[in-house]
C-alpha cells in the first residue's frame, strides 16, 4: 500500500542551519565552529551529563519511532530530514505525558522526543513544523552551548554568594539564556521551511499559549498581542518584562509568532524557497566578524524600532547609546569569542605539555 503525499514540497540540497539561523544565534555558532577539536572536547563534557544514559531511559520508558510504530512521524521525519537535506535520520521518542513539550538531547547523536501530550494537541500538519523545529536544533548543533549553560548554571548554585564573581557568572549565564531564546526562533525558522505554510507555523503558537481551542483564537488578534505587550504601559513595565524573560529558556509563545511573521515578511522565507540560501560546503568560509555585524545590526534595528517604554527612555537619554546598542548586539558573540579564546590558550597549552614531555622522553 503506498499513500500520496498532501503535496509537493521543497527540498533544499546541500543547505546550510545558518540559512535559518537567526543572526544572534548564528553569530556565536559560527565561532563555534571554527574551533578544531571544540566539538571533541564537549562530547566529552556531554558524556559527563550522562548522555547514553539519558537515551537508554527513553528507550525504556518511551515508544521509539519506526515504520511499525508511530509510522505517521516515522513519515514526517523522512520528509524533514529530505527537504534539510540532513546526513543523518536522528531518533524520535514519544513519550506518555501530559506536557505539551519536544525537545533535542544529545550532542554525539541528538535523539527528539515529543510528548503525547503535544501530540494530541497538535494536527498532522502542525507536528510536522515541530519535528522541523526540533531537527533544526539537531543540525545547528544548539546541544553544545547547552550543555555550556548548564554547567553554568550548576556552577552558579555554588559560587553564586560570591558578590563579583557571582554577578560576572550571572552576566555569562544572561547571555547565554538570551543566546538559547533566538535559538528557539532558528528552530521556529526551521520548522516552516519543513511544512512550508505559515499558517500552521503560527498556528502552533497560538495553541502553545492558548491550547487546543484555536475555533476561539483569531490569528491577526493574536500577533497584536505582541505589539501591544511591546508598546503598553510605563518604565516599570518595561523593567519588569526584562525580569520576565531573564531566565526564560523560551522566547513568549505571542512573540515567537510575530518574530515568525517578521522573518516572512522581510523575504528572507521566500528568497530560501527560491534556492537563494547559504550552502554547507560553504561554512568554513563564514567570517566570524560579518555574523557579528549582522547580529549587532539587528539588535539595532530593533532597539530603533520597538515601542517598549523603557527601550524608548532610553533612546531619548541621547545618540551616544547608538554604540551602547552596538555592544549589547555583540554581548552574545563576546560569549562565544571569550569560549574561542580560552579553549584556544587551553589547547596551545595542552600541546605545549605533550611537546615537552615528548622531548623528555627522548632524551632519556
Amino acid at each position: 500500500m503506498t499513500t500520496t503525499p498532501d503535496r509537493v514540497r521543497t527540498a533544499f540540497p546541500d543547505i546550510s542551519s545558518r540559512a535559518w539561523e537567526h543572526p544572534a544565534d548564528r553569530a556565536a555558532l559560527v565561532t563555534l565552529r571554527t574551533l578544531k577539536g571544540f566539538d571533541t572536547v564537549f562530547r566529552t563534557i556531554s558524556g559527563l551529563l550522562q548522555e547514553r544514559q539519558h537515551r537508554l531511559m527513553y528507550l525504556a520508558t518511551s515508544v521509539r519511532v519506526d515504520e511499525r510504530q508511530f509510522s505517521d512521524l516515522h513519515d514526517l521525519r523522512s520528509d524533514c530530514v529530505r527537504i534539510l537535506g540532513a546526513d543523518e535520520t536522528p531518533e524520535l521518542f514519544v513519550l506518555q505525558t501530559p506536557v505539551v513539550n519536544a525537545f533535542t538531547i544529545g550532542m554525539d547523536r541528538p535523539f527528539i522526543v515529543v510528548t503525547t501530550g503535544l501530540l494530541d494537541a497538535m494536527n498532522y500538519e502542525e507536528q510536522r513544523f515541530v519535528i522541523g523545529h526540533e531537527l533544526g536544533h539537531a543540525l545547528s548543533g544548539h546541544a553544545v552551548y547547552r550543555t555550556i549553560l548548564m554547567h553554568l548554571m550548576r556552577l552558579a548554585g555554588t559560587i553564586g554568594w560570591m558578590p563579583i564573581g557571582g554577578w560576572a557568572l550571572r552576566a555569562i549565564i544572561a547571555a547565554l539564556m538570551e543566546w538559547q531564546r533566538k535559538s528557539e526562533l532558528s528552530g521556529d525558522r526551521a520548522g516552516l521551511l519543513c511544512g512550508q505554510d505559515v499558517h500552521t507555523a503560527l498556528r502552533v503558537q497560538l495553541k502553545l499559549a492558548g491550547g487546543s481551542r484555536v475555533s476561539e483564537i483569531d490569528t491577526d488578534a493574536f500577533l497584536a498581542q505582541a505589539a501591544e505587550y511591546e508598546a503598553s504601559g510605563d518604565l516599570r513595565d518595561g523593567v519588569l518584562k526584562l525580569l520576565n524573560i531573564e531566565l526564560l529558556a523560551h522566547p513568549f509563545s505571542v512573540l515567537r509568532a510575530a518574530e515568525l511573521k517578521k522573518w516572512v515578511d522581510s523575504g528572507a522565507y521566500a528568497a530560501i524557497l527560491r534556492g537563494e540560501y547559504p550552502r554547507r560546503h560553504e561554512d568554513d568560509d563564514a567570517k566570524i566578524s560579518e555574523e557579528f555585524r549582522k547580529a549587532a545590526k539587528t539588535y539595532k534595528q530593533n532597539f530603533d524600532a520597538s515601542n517598549d517604554p523603557l527601550i524608548r527612555m532610553l533612546r531619548e537619554i541621547g545618540s551616544g547609546l547608538g554604540t551602547t546598542v552596538d555592544a549589547v548586539g555583540n554581548g552574545v558573540g563576546d560569549v562565544a569569542a571569550d569560549i574561542k579564546d580560552r579553549f584556544t590558550h587551553w589547547r596551545r597549552n595542552s600541546d605545549g605539555k605533550r611537546d615537552s614531555e615528548g622531548n623528555n622522553d627522548s632524551d632519556n
